[in-house]
């Protein structure tokens, strides 16, 4: 049976506990291969509790010099009780310059202190005995993650100026580049506001004529990557040439507010109805042999229905969709993994295997698939000529290969 003989009211410092008439330190550290929390343990003296409970900055430090060794273990290794129980002595009784002297020889965890309180600028220098002299209970996580921000923007060299900075926070972008961004001018300096409000302003002219489309190839959340990069290189340009000044991370952080914005729109409405199907039954299939009839009179459109077959099952090793006009002998057939389509015209219906005649042509990207879809739908394949040129398979081949030549 576990005792817990000692531990701190706030926070997750480390605990002694006895179990089986041994003291032990406790500590929740990591997670296993499931995603759940690990606990580790090692074994401590009875001088060593006392030290630990009388003085916290002692216990911090040595918190922060054991999560390396629990971080060393994984998901499923033994914490090296070994070291950590190295690590006691050292910390826990050597005097202040000895303890900095330690924490150089060793890797131990910034954060910890910083979230409680330690003086940053002196974990700079490397006086963490005086820099945790400030240290409290309390953590204070906003502050630790800041301040491994700005040592991530240090490191690759980027420095901020206050505008900057007050863009990054309106953003959420300050201290997660990677957080989908969003609109927070609370989190900026009344001062500053306006010149970030205006930046946003310029980034959204840019924009305004612009779109960001829906690509089912790429599942239900998919958007047009191209719309995306034409987006984002107007909002730049904007951005750049009102405020030259601007670091790159502001720059960026506008570009991914207002193409993000935008792509969420465009998640939110349907795939492109287009006109009125000239067939009343379409039929859909697959690489993979699946088929789906659209009927008209129902509640999707027959681009939105084919769209959404192409969503459902667009894969890596799926990528040539058809759509057929039975009734009229026609089809149309995507070729995702060239950027190509060809359209089928059925020339004889006599005895025996019908006769096709097959024309290819090259598209440009999403926008192309959709252009050459919304005609067929609409005018079957004599609606597709102004799409071409439509080519033998020969001709087709020889045109693909110069426009990856070109690229």
């Amino acid at each position: 049976m576990t005792e817990v003989v000692f531990g701190r009211e706030n926070g997750w410092f480390p605990r002694v506990v006895r179990d089986e008439g041994v003291l032990r330190i406790e500590l929740g550290a990591g997670a296993d291969a499931n995603h759940d929390p690990r606990t580790f343990t090692f074994p401590v003296e009875e001088a060593q509790v006392a030290v630990i409970r009388e003085d916290l900055r002692r216990h911090l430090l040595l918190w922060s010099a054991i999560l390396p060794l629990c971080d060393a273990a994984g998901t499923r290794g033994a914490l090296d009780e070994d070291a950590a129980v190295a690590l006691l002595d050292p910390i826990l009784f050597s005097a202040p310059g000895d303890v900095d002297a330690l924490f150089r020889r060793i890797r131990w965890d910034r954060s910890r202190l910083v979230a409680h309180g330690a003086d940053v600028a002196l974990l700079e220098r490397g006086e963490v005995w005086a820099a945790t002299g400030s240290a409290g209970e309390t953590a204070d996580w906003a502050r630790a993650q800041e301040h491994q921000a700005n040592r991530w923007r240090a490191q690759r060299g980027v420095v901020l100026a206050p505008l900057d900075t007050a863009i990054l926070k309106y953003t959420g972008q300050y201290l997660h580049g990677a957080t989908v961004p969003q609109r927070r001018p609370e989190a900026v300096d009344r001062a500053l506001l306006p010149e970030v409000l205006d930046v946003i302003a310029a980034g959204e002219r840019a924009a305004s004529g612009l779109r960001i489309g829906r690509d089912p190839r790429r599942g239900s959340r998919g958007t047009d990557k191209r719309d995306w990069e034409r987006m984002g290189a107007a909002v730049e340009t904007a951005v750049r040439g009102s405020r030259p000044e601007l670091a790159d991370d502001a720059v960026a952080s506008v570009k991914f507010l207002i193409c993000s914005e935008a792509a969420g729109r465009a998640r939110s409405t349907p795939y492109e109805e287009g006109g009125a199907a000239r067939s009343t039954k379409l039929i859909f299939t697959d690489d993979k042999d699946a088929e789906e009839t659209w009927r008209s009179g129902g509640s999707r459109t027959a681009a939105e229905a084919f769209w959404e077959f192409v969503e459902a099952r667009s894969a890596g090793d799926n990528e040539v969709f058809t759509i057929e006009d039975e009734a009229a002998g026609e089809g149309l057939q995507l070729h995702f993994y060239a950027d190509s389509v060809a359209r089928i015209t059925t020339v004889s219906k006599g005895a025996g295997e019908p006769k096709y005649q097959v024309e290819y042509s090259l598209v440009d990207g999403m926008d192309g698939y959709r252009a050459v879809v919304g005609a067929f739908i609409t005018g079957g394949c004599a609606a597709l000529d102004a799409h071409g040129p439509w080519l033998t398979n020969a001709e087709f081949e020889r045109t693909r290969r110069e426009r990856k030549n070109r690229r």
